[in-house]
């Protein structure tokens, strides 16, 4: 009896890991192009790993932000830090990102202008794996750094209820539109994966989201001003259904300002720039919905964003999008996650 049981999760095992990714798109042809793009790029991403276990992006900048969205697209293929083709690089990325923990909670540099959103983003990967960390003592130091980082996350917080680039006490209380997204997501992520969040520290950074919304629907830059901005907007209505709010009138307003600003098709439409920012999470909002909606627009996303990569390398086979100021590695790890929703495998993800 024991035998048979071992067999059959053996078996189970087996077709979990084998099981057809990506099955939503119906034309073959362009399933196999795509399945043969991410793999293309997640073989960019693990060679262009440093030695120390980071990514980069242009000009050696931003490691930290770097290093926790190629991770996360590694996960998204179903490689863990124990299994799978990319287990050594998913690993050496944790292993940095520990590195980077300061006792007061902050996961990255200091002296980095922009130190939120690396820490917002590492809460998001390091959240993820902790689930599936085998390791009894690497589980309980990242059990420990992660409720550290989310203690130093509340601390951050403006009196707005919102985030910026820095902590409130660094940016002299001042706060946007994208920085706060990443910490809400980072925080929901964390909360998931049974990190205690303070709900209260949630609730104000809603409400701040809320504040920021224009008439038409459209989330601007900042409390201050700064005009809608469909990126923003996209990561907002992402973030609400990560909190579970699919179905209410502000959420639905959020979407159809989006539906109006953005598109699968080119790379600026009227997305007002930061298409890829953009797509990354509207992409998670659709995949939620689901239906044809979804269908529909990952089937295009999914035949551009091969053919771009396709032309973009030319004689080459790198692998890497670019067509961003912060460089191929933020283009390759976004793109690279938005190809792979449809695995499954990141609880952040599933619907």
């Amino acid at each position: 009896m024991r035998r048979f049981l071992l067999l059959a999760c053996l078996i189970g095992i087996f077709w979990v890991s084998a099981r057809p990714v990506n099955a939503k798109i119906k034309d073959a042809e362009l399933r196999k192009k795509m399945q043969d793009s991410v793999t293309r790029a997640l073989n960019f991403l693990a060679r262009d790993q440093k030695q120390q276990g980071f990514w980069e992006a242009q000009g050696g900048q931003y490691r930290v932000a770097m290093t926790a969205l190629a991770g996360n697209a590694l996960l998204c293929e179903g490689s863990t830090t124990t299994r799978g083709k990319y287990s050594k690089n998913i690993r050496n990325a944790v292993s940095y990102l520990l590195e980077m923990s300061h006792p007061n909670g902050l996961i990255g540099y200091e002296n980095d202008y922009h130190y939120m959103y690396g820490h917002g983003f590492s809460m998001l990967f390091l959240s993820q794996v902790f689930g599936e960390e085998e390791d009894a003592e690497r589980r309980e130091d990242l059990r420990i750094k992660l409720t550290k980082a989310v203690e130093f996350c509340g601390a951050a917080q403006t009196t707005a209820g919102g985030w910026g680039y820095v902590s409130a006490k660094d940016g002299q209380d001042f706060d946007e539109g994208s920085t706060c997204i990443t910490q809400v997501q980072g925080l929901r992520a964390c909360r998931n994966a049974g990190i205690p969040v303070p709900k209260e520290v949630v609730d104000r950074a809603v409400a701040y989201i809320k504040k920021c919304t224009t008439t038409e629907g459209g989330v601007q830059y900042s409390i201050k001003g700064g005009g809608a901005r469909p990126p923003i907007t996209a990561a907002a209505v992402a973030c609400l259904f990560n909190s579970g709010d699919y179905d209410s009138e502000y959420v639905k307003k959020l979407l159809n300002y989006c539906r109006q600003n953005l598109s699968a098709t080119g790379d600026t439409g009227r997305s007002f720039g930061h298409w890829h920012y953009a797509h990354y999470y509207y992409a998670q909002a659709l995949y939620r919905i689901g239906g044809d909606e979804w269908d529909k627009y990952y089937t295009q996303i999914v035949k551009g964003l091969v053919e771009k990569q396709i032309r973009q390398e030319g004689n080459k086979t790198d692998g890497s999008w670019g067509g961003d100021h912060v460089g191929a590695v933020y283009v390759t790890a976004i793109n690279a996650t938005i190809l792979q929703l449809e695995n499954g495998f990141l609880p952040i993800y599933q619907r």
